[in-house]
Protein backbone atom coordinates (compact mmCIF):
# COMPACT_ATOMS: atom_id res chain seq x y z
CA UNK A 1 0.00 0.00 0.00
CA UNK A 2 1.10 3.18 -0.64
CA UNK A 3 1.47 6.52 1.53
CA UNK A 4 -0.68 9.61 -0.40
CA UNK A 5 0.45 12.91 0.65
CA UNK A 6 -2.56 15.35 0.92
CA UNK A 7 -2.30 18.67 0.10
CA UNK A 8 -2.70 19.99 4.11
CA UNK A 9 0.49 17.44 5.39
CA UNK A 10 2.54 18.72 2.93
CA UNK A 11 1.72 22.51 4.00
CA UNK A 12 2.53 20.93 7.51
CA UNK A 13 5.69 19.31 7.09
CA UNK A 14 8.03 21.77 8.66
CA UNK A 15 5.94 22.06 11.58
CA UNK A 16 6.03 18.12 12.06
CA UNK A 17 9.69 17.96 12.05
CA UNK A 18 11.14 17.77 15.91
CA UNK A 19 12.46 20.89 17.35
CA UNK A 20 15.54 21.67 18.38
CA UNK A 21 14.53 23.98 21.22
CA UNK A 22 17.45 25.52 23.70
CA UNK A 23 17.81 28.28 25.84
CA UNK A 24 18.05 32.28 25.65
CA UNK A 25 21.37 32.34 26.24
CA UNK A 26 22.25 29.42 23.67
CA UNK A 27 20.67 31.49 20.70
CA UNK A 28 22.30 34.82 21.71
CA UNK A 29 25.36 32.68 21.66
CA UNK A 30 24.73 31.36 18.51
CA UNK A 31 24.10 34.72 16.77
CA UNK A 32 26.59 36.59 19.00
CA UNK A 33 24.37 39.06 20.10
CA UNK A 34 23.23 39.97 23.96
CA UNK A 35 20.44 37.77 25.58
CA UNK A 36 18.25 41.11 25.54
CA UNK A 37 18.41 40.95 21.61
CA UNK A 38 17.00 37.48 21.69
CA UNK A 39 14.10 38.60 24.34
CA UNK A 40 13.32 41.60 22.02
CA UNK A 41 12.39 39.54 18.81
CA UNK A 42 10.31 37.50 21.47
CA UNK A 43 8.78 40.44 22.23
CA UNK A 44 8.22 41.88 18.87
CA UNK A 45 6.93 38.50 17.35
CA UNK A 46 9.94 37.92 14.76
CA UNK A 47 11.01 35.07 17.33
CA UNK A 48 8.53 32.36 18.51
CA UNK A 49 9.53 31.47 22.01
CA UNK A 50 8.17 27.66 23.75
CA UNK A 51 7.29 28.09 27.97
CA UNK A 52 8.63 24.99 29.14
CA UNK A 53 7.62 25.29 33.28
CA UNK A 54 6.51 28.33 35.20
CA UNK A 55 9.68 30.07 34.39
CA UNK A 56 12.07 28.51 31.69
CA UNK A 57 11.94 29.87 28.02
CA UNK A 58 12.79 28.43 25.21
CA UNK A 59 13.10 28.76 21.32
CA UNK A 60 13.89 26.79 18.13
CA UNK A 61 16.93 26.26 16.74
CA UNK A 62 15.61 26.54 13.40
CA UNK A 63 13.53 29.87 13.87
CA UNK A 64 16.43 31.17 15.42
CA UNK A 65 18.49 30.52 11.95
CA UNK A 66 15.62 31.93 9.80
CA UNK A 67 16.50 35.08 11.88
CA UNK A 68 19.88 35.29 9.78
CA UNK A 69 19.57 36.83 6.50
CA UNK A 70 22.38 38.10 4.19
CA UNK A 71 23.37 41.61 3.66
CA UNK A 72 23.32 42.77 0.02
CA UNK A 73 25.75 45.95 -1.04
CA UNK A 74 24.61 48.78 -2.35
CA UNK A 75 26.88 49.29 -4.80
CA UNK A 76 28.75 52.07 -3.27
CA UNK A 77 30.67 50.23 -1.03
CA UNK A 78 28.33 50.86 1.60
CA UNK A 79 27.02 48.00 4.04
Amino acid sequence: MRFAWSREAARNWPERQPRRLESIASAAEALDVSERTIRRRIADGSLRAYRVGPRLIKVDRAEVDKLIRPVHAAGNGAV
